[in-house]
């Protein structure tokens, strides 16, 4: 299989925006080139012990790699490209804003990245560790997450889901049953059952998401009586979605992004217990009163916002009579 890779040469105070942009348009994924160099708090969650000595000052500009698969119209792809970029550049900066090309095939794009990705620790007890890399030091009680996401979302550092899992820890108990829409790698509901969930179900569009999901589960050791896994789109199949189980989730969890928790959104009671709680990241913070409103639309309230940088979390709770 292979990706058409369009580059975009931007500003860095723009790439976050971009990149959350580009996601909405179906890009596979995001790559990020910069001179922005890591902060002290950056340096002490990876485990890195030597910085390159020959680091480029910071230049403010930046460089996005994003793979659409080769079977889609690229000029198609292009002219919403444009779009999305002329949009931007009315109200921010964006830089250059020029486009350009060019082919991956998917095994390279996998192993190419790989090389970026190292143990990171999310918190004081949570540390993520790529199933290709040795984990060097590590301190008593610490959860180690073992992940190979593959061409799967969800490794873990990007903020979205570093505000998703702080809402999951204060949800999290004995008994819990977790429905983690669009899991991606299945990163949510493997620190969901290594922080003692009883069970976990996992959906997603995406097969090989799935796929991967089954993978990392068995790579921490959870047993299949610990988790499900299902193909498919609630959205889209009622069938489907009342398959899953119907008001017998403590949680429902979704890192996915504002659009797609917006529909989400209407359908959500279906699953949740009644006091169950609907936890939710991927949202930008443009887009946070349109999810608050959409919730207060269909009886819940926002009990917990969360925020990190431009990303908003919340945990939410049905109204009560």
């Amino acid at each position: 299989m292979g990706w058409n890779r369009i580059t975009i040469r931007t500003v860095t105070s723009a790439e976050d925006m971009i990149s959350y942009e580009l996601t909405e348009l179906g890009a596979a994924g995001v790559e990020v080139e910069d001179h922005v160099p890591l902060s002290k708090e950056e340096i002490d969650e990876m485990f890195i012990e030597v910085l390159p000595d020959h680091e480029e000052p910071d230049d403010g500009k930046a460089v996005l790699h994003c793979y659409f698969d080769e079977s889609e119209n690229l000029e198609d792809v292009t002219i919403k490209i444009q779009t999305m970029l002329g949009r931007l550049k009315s109200f921010m900066d964006i830089g250059e804003g020029r486009i350009e090309y060019g082919f991956t095939k998917e095994e390279d794009w996998i192993n190419n990245w790989k090389k970026f990705f190292k143990p990171i620790r999310l918190d004081d007890t949570i540390v993520i560790k790529p199933t290709w890399e040795t984990l060097t030091e590590h301190k008593d009680g610490d959860v180690v997450i073992e992940i190979d996401p593959g061409t799967a979302f969800g490794t873990g550092s990007h903020e979205t889901t570093r505000l998703c899992i702080e809402g999951l820890k204060e949800e999290i108990h004995p008994e819990t049953v977790m429905l983690d829409v669009g899991c991606g790698s299945g990163i949510l509901s493997i620190i969901a059952l290594k922080l003692g969930a009883k069970k976990t179900v996992m959906t997603d569009i995406d097969p090989r998401a799935v796929k991967a999901a089954e993978e990392n589960m068995d790579v921490n050791h959870l047993s299949r009586e610990q988790y499900e896994t299902h193909f498919g789109n609630v959205l889209e199949d009622e069938e489907f979605a009342r398959s899953l189980g119907e008001k017998k989730y403590d949680i429902v969890a979704a890192n996915i992004l504002a659009d797609v928790i917006l529909p989400l959104t209407s359908i959500v009671d279906l699953f949740l217990k009644e006091d169950g709680a609907f936890v939710i990241s991927g949202i930008i913070e443009t887009k946070e009163q349109e999810v608050l409103s959409q919730l207060k639309k269909y009886g819940f309230f926002a009990e917990k916002t969360r925020r990190m940088k431009e990303w908003v979390s919340i945990t939410a709770r049905r109204r009560r009579k």
